[in-house]
């Protein structure tokens, strides 16, 4: 189902506070006022350095440097930081996060709800999220995580990620795993339709003709998945025909390490993110 075809969420009247107006935290809010679930003003955005800010404050998002004044003026805040920027800043907001009010919803790669309450304890739901910039356009895919506490954050979560892409809650051990398969998984893909837009060059397109023709063969493939549940094996093979051009065209990109090197940038990635954290 494509964004025009979902049906229209009911705007919330609830204000939101992103702390960390980098990509994703920019994108996240693009994807939820073109969703339909805030207004621009109801999105206060922060960063340190606020002058990178102007193009959002001319979309009508509140931007600020002061993170105090954003998470009072919210019910839900959203961290989105870098993990080496995130012990300050929970260390810097923690006394304006109010229990049986505020919901703090953390985009940071590699940090646990368990070291997120060292800073916080039990005053208010935690729950970790990963989505992907695809979120800017309502097509992200975002994993959800909570602990015991939080159960009821994690379904008003799961609601607010649902009208930018879709979500699935996984047990919070995957979350890191998540990182490198949705999150990174954007770049992999991205690479992918690149490379075979280069292919097309090759073989007699103009390049914006190829890379139309690559990320549209993309999108289509990716939806005969999503829309009929289906498994790639099987529509492979309703393309592949004995001693026929598909066939020999997989073989040989099998044989040129195509699959492998994917598993493997995947594992890399994931073995990255568990240390992103520490190495702050």
């Amino acid at each position: 189902m494509t964004p025009s075809q979902r049906s229209a969420p009911r705007r919330t009247a609830e204000r939101l506070a992103i702390i960390g107006g980098g990509n994703i935290g920019l994108a996240l809010a693009r994807g939820l006022t073109a969703a339909g679930l805030f207004a621009p003003r109801s999105i206060t955005i922060t960063r340190r350095q606020a002058h990178l800010l102007q193009e959002a404050g001319r979309e009508g998002y509140q931007v600020q440097k002061d993170n105090h004044d954003a998470v009072r003026g919210a019910r839900v805040v959203v961290v989105a930081v870098q993990p080496q920027q995130l012990v300050p800043v929970l260390d810097e907001i923690a006394g304006d996060l109010t229990a049986g009010r505020h919901v703090l919803i953390s985009l940071v790669s590699g940090v646990t709800i368990a070291e997120l309450r060292r800073y916080l304890g039990d005053r208010v739901p935690i729950v970790r999220a990963m989505p992907n910039t695809a979120i800017a356009i309502r097509e992200s895919m975002t994993c959800l995580s909570s602990d015991s506490r939080s159960a009821g954050a994690l379904t008003s979560a799961a609601r607010l990620f649902d009208g930018v892409g879709r979500t699935l809650v996984i047990p919070e051990e995957l979350m890191t795993p998540a990182t490198a398969l949705c999150a990174c998984g954007v770049a992999f893909f991205l690479r992918a339709i690149r490379a075979a837009s280069q292919g097309g060059i090759e073989i007699g397109f103009h390049p914006e003709d190829a890379l139309l023709l690559a990320a549209q063969t993309a999108r289509g493939a990716a939806a005969l998945l999503l829309e009929a549940h289906g498994h790639p094996e099987s529509e492979i093979d309703r393309v592949t025909t004995p001693r026929g051009c598909t066939i020999a065209g997989l073989n040989r990109m099998e044989h040129e390490g195509f699959s492998s090197a994917l598993i493997k940038g995947i594992t890399t990635s994931a073995e990255k993110a568990a240390t992103l954290y520490d190495e702050g």
